[in-house]
C-alpha cells in the first residue's frame, strides 16, 4: 500500500552539487544510494525545504547554492499532501541568498508555515547523533521542531519572543531605561515566552504517553523526556499566573540583565532532557550505540505523534541511519515506517541494507552528481 503522503516529483536547479537534477517518484519509500561525498545527502535536503526553515542542516541558503551558480537556487516538488495535488517550489532570487521564497500551486506563500499545511516533514542525520551530549541549545531546537510538527503557530511566537527580546536587550545595552518601552516589550515576551513553555511541556506530554504505549513491543530503548530550566516546575499553575510572574521577573532583572548584556532567564534557556528509562540512566551518559537506539526511538516516536494529532503522517528523511543498526533493528525500522504511513527517503553507501524494503522501495544510485534508477 502507497503512503498516503508522499512526493511524486522532485526538481532541483542549482543546489549545492546539482546544476540540475529530476526524480519521478510513484509514492513508494526512496532509497538513495552511493559512494560517500557524492550527493544524497544534498537530495534529502532539498526535501527537508517542504519545512519552514534552512532545511535539516540549518545552512545559510547562500551555502546551498551550487557554486559557480549565477542566481540562487531552487526546489520544485509534486506531493499527493494533507490537501490534496499539490505543487511546491522554494528558492532564493539571488546567488547570495539571503532568503527564501515558497510559491504553492504558483502563488507567493504569505510565509514558510504555509507549507504545515500541506507536508510535515521530520528527519534524523548523523549530525544530530550528539544531540544529547551536545549544547542545550541543539536539544532546543530539536524539541521546537518537534513542537512545530503538531503545532505551527510555535514557530512565529518563537521567533516574535526572539524579535521582543533583541529590542528589550539592545535597549538594556544602551541604557535606555524607558519604562513604557520596556514594559511593553516585557508583556510581549511574557505572553509569548509561556506560550511557548505550555506548548513545549504539552508535547513533551504526548510523546511521553505514547511511548508509554509502545514501550514493551519496541525494540528500541524507551527514552524518558522532560522540559528543563523555564518554570519547568509549574506544571500546574494557570497560563495568566505564570505571565505574570515572567513579566515581573523580567522588570525586577533589567539592570543584571544589562550588566550581562543579555536576557539571562526565560523560555531561551529552556532544554529538553532525555534519560534512558530501563537504564535510568541520563542519555548523556549512555554508550554512543545507545544514544543512537535512543534517538532514533524518539524520532520515530515523534513521527507516531504528529500523524496521530495532525490526521497525516510526515515525510521521513532518515541519512545513513540503517548502517549503524544490526539486522533485526532494520527490519524493526522499516516495520516503524510502514505504521506511521508517510513515504520515507533513506540514504547509504550499501543498497543490500535496505533489501528488506523489497518492493515498497524504489531504489536510486548516486554518483558525481548523476542519479539513476536502480
Amino acid at each position: 500500500m502507497l503512503p498516503s503522503i508522499f512526493l511524486t516529483a522532485l526538481k532541483l536547479t542549482d543546489f549545492r552539487n546539482y546544476p540540475q537534477a529530476s526524480l519521478v517518484l510513484d509514492g513508494r519509500h526512496v532509497v538513495l544510494t552511493g559512494n560517500n561525498g557524492s550527493g544524497k545527502t544534498n537530495l534529502i535536503e532539498a526535501v527537508s525545504f517542504l519545512s519552514p526553515g534552512r532545511g535539516m542542516r540549518r545552512a545559510a541558503y547562500g551555502q546551498v547554492v551550487r557554486k559557480g551558480a549565477p542566481a540562487g537556487f531552487a526546489v520544485f516538488t509534486e506531493l499527493e499532501g494533507m490537501e490534496g495535488s499539490v505543487a511546491i517550489g522554494t528558492g532564493t532570487d539571488g546567488a547570495e541568498g539571503t532568503g527564501r521564497k515558497v510559491r504553492i500551486n504558483g502563488t507567493q506563500a504569505a510565509s514558510g508555515d504555509e507549507l504545515l499545511d500541506h507536508v510535515r516533514v521530520i528527519w534524523l542525520t548523523p549530525s544530530m547523533d550528539g544531540l544529547f551530549t551536545g549544547s542545550a541549545g541543539d536539544r532546543r531546537r530539536f524539541l521546537d521542531r518537534m513542537v512545530l510538527s503538531i503545532d505551527p503557530a510555535h514557530g512565529r511566537r518563537v521567533a516574535d519572543f526572539e524579535r521582543a527580546m533583541r529590542s528589550r536587550n539592545r535597549l538594556l545595552s544602551e541604557r535606555r531605561m524607558e519604562p513604557a518601552w520596556l514594559s511593553g516589550l516585557e508583556e510581549q515576551m511574557a505572553g509569548l515566552g509561556v506560550a511557548m513553555a505550555l506548548a513545549r511541556r504539552e508535547l513533551l506530554s504526548l510523546l511521553t504517553g505514547l511511548i508509554a504505549e509502545s514501550e514493551a513491543s519496541s525494540p528500541f530503548p524507551a527514552p524518558e523526556i522532560a522540559l528543563a530550566g523555564f518554570f519547568a516546575d509549574a506544571a500546574d499553575a494557570p497560563a495568566i499566573d505564570l505571565e505574570d510572574r515572567y513579566r515581573a521577573m523580567l522588570e525586577e532583572e533589567r539592570f543584571r540583565d544589562a550588566a550581562a548584556g543579555r536576557t539571562l532567564d526565560g523560555p531561551h534557556r529552556s532544554e529538553m532532557a532525555v534519560r534512558h528509562a530501563q537504564k535510568d540512566m541520563d542519555a548523556a551518559l549512555c554508550s554512543t550505540g545507545e544514544q543512537k537506539a535512543l534517538l532514533l526511538g524518539l524520532v520515530l516516536a515523534h513521527a507516531r505523534l504528529t500523524r496521530r494529532v495532525s490526521g497525516h503522517p510526515p515525510v521521513m528523511l532518515f541519512d545513513e541511519v540503517a548502517a549503524h543498526l544490526d539486522e533485526g533493528r532494520r527490519a524493526a525500522l522499516f516495520d516503524r515506517i510502514a505504521e506511521i504511513g508517510g513515504q520515507a527517503f533513506m540514504t547509504g553507501t550499501d543498497r543490500s541494507l535496505f533489501e528488506a524494503l523489497g518492493a515498497d522501495g524504489q531504489f536510486f544510485n548516486v554518483s558525481d552528481g548523476r542519479i539513476q534508477a536502480d
